[in-house]
């Protein structure tokens, strides 16, 4: 029995089987085929062959191609499930993790956020001497660097806190704002009466300096700070809680690093800051595992670390598991999801999907790293580590000219045990701000082989694609309660941020050496897995399309031609759009979401595959071409001191607009389909040729994307943040007029 019991899996995954979505899956994929048979037939008989139907052809076989691509990451959905007490009775030891936390802005991350999200972290289930929690800010604020120093101090009474009382939500703002008191005992209620005051006046202090910040003194650990720029200052690396004895009943480490920037050097974003935490976090502890979350992603579930270990220390399956990947839930997503950026469609069927692959994609949050894979590693090479000592001069130009760093990288790929036990990390400071600064990178690997990749603002992607590309995997962790929860994209403006950088950053991955394709051919990149990322990495080429499509539905009407067929033809279209839309109504009602948050999802792809995302792939064409590089634009997280949730909000849902060119594209779009409706409707179209005028097809689909640019239509006639700013519309009729006359001409 002892036996079995040791044999038994640390997880275990299993594939869903959803036979009916399948179907209905492959009846869509026949439609569109259909559709493409029916337009291949009647060109090749010269009946309807015109320059529009051979454009309707060329986006309806994108569109196609899209949906196999899609139809390809749904086909096996698969499930995992860990067992920790089965770790914790057969590893009498537990690993060390690092814990990666990082932020960018002060002003658009503020501190508190920050300070919740290293408390809940802090606060873990786990051995505190096995944990050290680092702190990457791109900032470089005084003020991040105050509130965690603050923070640290609250956190000698919150930690113990929760562990005594079992506290499953970590973050106090969350706890002391959501989750009613779990115990009545007066001693209880005492705790939580001075934790709740402690909280408040941290929260206070930290808001009192980030409001004044000019009357801020710079003096003793705060003196470093003085004459910093954002983009130019020296490496700084403070270690502000020191495990010095290694004891259980205290607390993590706890480093602040904020990397050296010049501004003649390139310092790529994310990845870098990624990069320089592996490094420090590499001489300090070297964790053979480690955890990067953003900085508004806070532990939900105190044992999670135990969930993912169980997947990357099991010893049949989880030998070649690069990363695990937990999905992102929001806790202040607002009603019915009016932005379509909470994902709990897409995670519950895309990215469990790829999960029955080869692995989900790096979301670049909520992630288990192996510290081997990120160092360049092959699996094949995990348990005999690399063969033969590698030369020193060889090592140098892969890890850097830091004989203690290159030391510990040995290590950690050899597999050995080193461990930074009796020396704190506080004797590693002089070294660490090296290895830090901006130009230590030069003539190695980092960036290019190892670590996190650079050349894109969305930088994990391709780090997961090279990783899985040496034939590693990745798994899903989706433990029953949830992971991690941030902070979800709090308004329109944000969302359309978020939505172009992802866009342009993809873009260029497809089209780079680390692109799905190149995977695939001279990868070890399973070929339906490639195929998945494909879904991913070409929403930039999507909207190419969608954009296009959008043009010549408002051509047709207006030039009075046609792209859809007439008669019984025309049933091919109109059914394949019912199936679909009740297809995909299906799917989120089956998840408990509702018809008003299907529909907010439907609109808001059709209005960022047709307006932000055509941006960002403009953006990223000018960076490849070396035109311009493309700006990295953080997003705005919501202070959760600020007062009521987003979702309690009256006005949460409400689209706001300002002077960005994110909404030309879309009030365009929306001007032209306008004008091609009033042209139809007054009965001023240019006379039919052969008969073939538009018809009921046209028509229908010029007056959905209205429908689904209803929120722009109301934003021509709003005033204030909630209105079009004038000179978005005059930019927006200018290109539609210009577009209209283009169609009165041809």
């Amino acid at each position: 029995m002892a036996l079995n019991q040791e044999n038994l899996p640390l997880y275990e995954k299993t594939w869903i089987k959803r036979n009916f979505q399948r179907a209905i899956d492959i009846l869509i994929l026949l439609l569109l085929f259909s559709l493409l048979s029916y337009r291949l037939f009647f060109s090749i008989n010269n009946t309807f062959f015109t320059l529009p139907w051979f454009l309707a052809f060329s986006c309806e076989s994108w569109f196609t191609y899209t949906w196999i691509v899609l139809l390809n990451a749904k086909w096996s959905p698969a499930v995992t499930k860990t067992y920790p007490n089965r770790l914790l009775q057969r590893v009498p030891e537990l690993p060390r993790v690092d814990l990666f936390v990082t932020t960018a802005d002060p002003v658009l991350e503020p501190p508190i956020i920050t300070v919740n999200t290293v408390l809940s972290l802090l606060a873990l289930d786990y051995p505190v001497n096995k944990l050290a929690c680092y702190v990457s800010d791109d900032g470089c604020s005084v003020f991040t660097f105050y509130g965690l120093l603050e923070a640290s101090k609250f956190a000698k009474f919150w930690v113990p806190f929760c562990k005594k009382y079992n506290i499953q939500v970590r973050a106090p703002f969350r706890y002391f704002t959501e989750v009613t008191k779990s115990e009545d005992s007066p001693q209880f209620k005492q705790e939580w009466l001075q934790l709740k005051d402690m909280y408040d006046n941290l929260s206070q202090k930290i808001e009192d300096v980030t409001r004044n910040p000019i009357s801020f003194q710079f003096e003793g650990e705060f003196a470093v700070f003085l004459n910093t720029e954002k983009r130019n200052h020296p490496s700084i690396v403070k270690v502000i809680l020191e495990n010095k004895d290694g004891l259980s009943d205290t607390l993590p480490h706890l480093i602040y690093v904020s990397r050296e920037k010049r501004p003649k050097y390139e310092h790529n974003y994310k990845a870098g800051a990624m990069n320089v935490l592996t490094r420090v976090s590499g001489l300090m502890t070297n964790a053979p595992f480690m955890l990067n979350v953003d900085c508004d992603m806070v532990v939900n579930n105190p044992k999670i670390v135990q969930h993912a270990l169980c997947i990357l220390m099991d010893s049949k399956n989880g030998k070649d598991v690069a990363f695990v990947q937990c999905f992102q839930q929001f806790y202040d997503g607002i009603k019915d999801d009016p932005f379509g950026n909470q994902w709990v469609a897409g995670f519950e069927y895309i990215i469990r999907g790829m999960g029955g692959l080869q692995g989900p994609f790096y979301g670049g949050t909520n992630t288990f790293h192996r510290r081997k894979a990120i160092y360049g590693l092959y699996p094949d090479e995990l348990q005999y580590g690399r063969k033969g000592k590698l030369a020193e001069k060889i090592l140098i130009q892969q890890f850097g000219s830091s004989n203690e760093f290159v030391k510990s990288a040995t290590h950690a790929m050899e597999g050995s045990d080193y461990s930074t036990n009796g020396i704190s990390p506080s004797n590693f400071i002089e070294e660490a701000i090296r290895i830090s600064d901006c130009g230590y990178e030069y003539g190695t690997d980092w960036g290019k082989k190892m670590g996190w990749l650079y050349g894109s603002i969305s930088e994990d992607v391709p780090t997961g694609l090279n990783m899985q590309k040496k034939g590693w995997r990745s798994e899903c962790c989706t433990p029953d309660q949830t992971a991690f929860t941030g902070c979800a994209p709090g308004g329109f403006l944000t969302t359309m941020i978020q939505q172009k950088r992802w866009s342009s950053g993809l873009t260029v991955v497809f089209f780079s050496k680390h692109s799905p394709v190149m995977g695939i051919l001279f990868g070890k990149i399973q070929f339906r897995a490639g195929l998945s990322y494909c879904w991913l990495t070409n929403w930039g080429l999507r909207s190419v399309f969608e954009v296009s499509y959008a043009a010549l539905v408002a051509y047709c009407i207006i030039s009075n031609t046609s792209i859809f067929p007439k008669g019984p033809g025309l049933w091919i279209p109109l059914t394949l759009y019912v199936i679909y839309t009740i297809h995909t109504l299906q799917e989120y009602l089956s998840k408990g979401l509702s018809l008003r948050c299907w529909w907010n999802n439907q609109r808001m792809i059709t209005i960022r595959s047709t307006s932000v995302w055509f941006i960002g792939f403009l953006s990223a064409m000018v960076k490849l071409l070396g035109i311009s590089d493309t700006v990295f634009e953080v997003t705005q997280k919501e202070n959760p001191t600020s007062g009521a949730a987003a979702g309690d909000d009256a006005n949460a849902g409400r689209f706001t607009f300002d002077e960005s060119p994110n909404f030309v594209i879309g009030t365009t779009i929306l001007l032209v389909q306008l004008t091609a409706l009033v042209v139809k409707i007054l009965g001023v179209q240019l006379e039919a040729h052969n008969g073939n005028g538009c018809g009921i097809g046209e028509l229908m689909c010029s007056a959905y994307l209205v429908v689904c640019y209803w929120p722009f239509l109301k934003g021509l006639f709003a005033r204030g943040k909630y209105g079009i700013p004038l000179s978005t519309i005059f930019k927006s009729a200018l290109l539609a007029f210009i577009f209209v006359r283009f169609c009165r001409i041809v």
